[in-house]
């Protein structure tokens, strides 16, 4: 029983590498202000790895 992560974008993917660009696409965030809710699994926190000067991570129960 994992947790879950919000994420919440808060600067914009202009002048980031594609991969960045790449990350945040697969979060499922498009512009400034969008929140996501993921599953805490690796790949995900990989993911929010590359683009932690973009976004802000809180956990959330999964209950």
């Amino acid at each position: 029983m994992s947790g879950q992560l919000k994420v919440t974008q808060r600067r914009s993917t202009i002048g980031g590498t594609s991969q960045q660009r790449n990350s945040m696409r697969s979060l499922g965030l498009k512009r400034i202000g969008d929140v996501v809710i993921k599953e805490d699994r690796p790949e995900i926190r990989g993911m929010v790895a590359k683009v932690t000067h973009l976004v802000t991570v809180e956990e959330v129960d999964s209950a």
